[in-house]
């Protein structure tokens, strides 16, 4: 075992503990005194007796005293652009695609051909159809007259009917006779029930058949795909060559003018919120827009608890895209508010927001409601219409503690 390292270490460390803990003690040994103690020979302290207990405890502050001043009530919201429409153009039938394709970022006006399918054998099926509608309705003139004719039969054995009746009663004809024309006339109104469902079989015929030339020129019109409004392509048409099934995508259109600004306002700040009202908006690219409020929600985001808005604003350039970001502001009723700085805030034991201001010679707590945040500050409401608000130590105190506050004026 070295000994030597060992000893060397105790006696650093007893150096260290007298040169940091017994210091004055050292010091005193040696001769020097402390500059502590020449600074306490020559200057006295003044008697603890004259100085007051509230002075000893006041904290020191910087407070900013502050006028209210009336502000618009904008409610300030964070969006997005959205399309007025977007539709994607989908096939109603089956066929191959015959038309020169159209590139995204085209503009179509309403009723622009989009896809063209090939026809195939409708336009013979078409034809079909139409002949068998003129058949059909070849056959109602005879199915008519064969019912007139029965109908004058069924009028004749009827006569023949009543006049056996009356020799029979006069003992002139025999009751086999009158048997006979009862049975005439049965089968008399019998040929009138034929002959009427007859009439209704080619009323039918000719029905059907009409609509069967319906669904045939409706699926020739459906080999055209066209844009439902005026707009910009937002992918390409289908391809030369394509086969599209029902339902499969031709074309993507959005419409951009007008264009919407959609945000979602919070339950708390709803209210301030109507329908027709201007607002004003700023896009990521920094250029400012300005429109209304054309909706307002009157059902709450289950998951957010907040209410979307949309703006309507003029976009006759195209120049606002959709999906860009935008910061909404819907004007509102103006409100007394004090524009202080966003370090002001804090949060008192029961986490309510809020500001310290000097009430005479102590801080106090005051609640406030935020308005809008600005490059210049935060507005807020819910102070005294002057007030003198802890900008420089409120987190050092709370209610009631006694504070030496050093007032400046807001332009300072």
């Amino acid at each position: 075992m070295r000994l030597f390292p060992i000893l060397t270490a105790i006696a650093v460390v007893a150096s260290l503990y007298l040169l940091v803990f017994e210091r004055p003690a050292l010091l005193e040994f040696a001769g020097v005194a402390t500059t502590s103690d020449a600074v306490a020979v020559e200057t006295e302290a003044p008697p603890a007796e004259t100085r007051s207990a509230d002075e000893a405890r006041a904290v020191s502050v910087v407070a900013l005293r502050s006028s209210a001043t009336s502000v618009d009530g904008a409610v300030i919201l964070r969006g997005r652009t959205e399309a007025a429409r977007e539709v994607e153009v989908q096939a109603e039938t089956s066929g191959a695609v015959v038309g020169e394709p159209s590139r995204k970022g085209a503009f179509v006006e309403a009723g622009d051909v989009l896809c063209e399918l090939d026809p195939g054998t409708r336009e013979i099926a078409l034809d079909e159809t139409v002949a068998r509608l003129e058949e059909a309705r070849s056959r109602l003139p005879a199915a008519q007259a064969g019912l007139a004719q029965a109908r004058a039969a069924l009028a004749e054995a009827e006569i023949n009917d009543r006049a056996s009746a009356r020799l029979s009663q006069e003992g002139f004809a025999s009751e086999t006779r009158v048997a006979s024309t009862t049975a005439a006339v049965e089968a008399a109104r019998a040929g009138v029930q034929s002959a009427a469902s007859n009439v209704e079989g080619a009323r039918s015929g000719i029905q059907a058949a009409e609509a069967a030339v319906a669904a045939a020129e409706n699926e020739l019109t459906k080999l055209e795909l066209r844009a439902p409004f005026p707009g910009l392509l937002e992918s390409n048409t289908a391809e030369l060559g394509a086969l599209l099934r029902p339902g499969d995508a031709c074309a993507t259109i959005i419409q951009l003018d007008p264009i919407k600004l959609v945000g979602f306002v919070p339950e708390t700040l709803v209210d301030r919120v109507e329908v027709g009202a201007m607002a004003q908006a700023r896009l990521s690219t920094g250029r400012e827009v300005t429109g209304q409020v054309s909706f307002l929600s009157r059902s709450a985001d289950e998951a957010t608890r907040t209410f979307r808005v949309e703006v309507r604003v003029p976009n006759a350039d195209l120049s606002i895209r959709d999906g860009q970001t935008a910061e909404i502001a819907v004007q509102s009723d103006g409100q007394s508010a004090h524009l202080l700085p966003q370090s002001a805030l804090t949060l008192d034991d029961e986490g309510r927001l809020g500001v310290r201001t000097v009430d005479g010679d102590v801080a106090r707590f005051a609640p406030v409601t935020v308005i809008r945040d600005t490059v210049d500050g935060i507005w807020v409401a819910g102070l005294e219409p002057q007030v003198d608000v802890i900008v420089v130590g409120q987190e050092f105190v709370t209610d009631g503690v006694p504070v030496t506050a050093s007032i400046r004026s807001a332009s300072e």
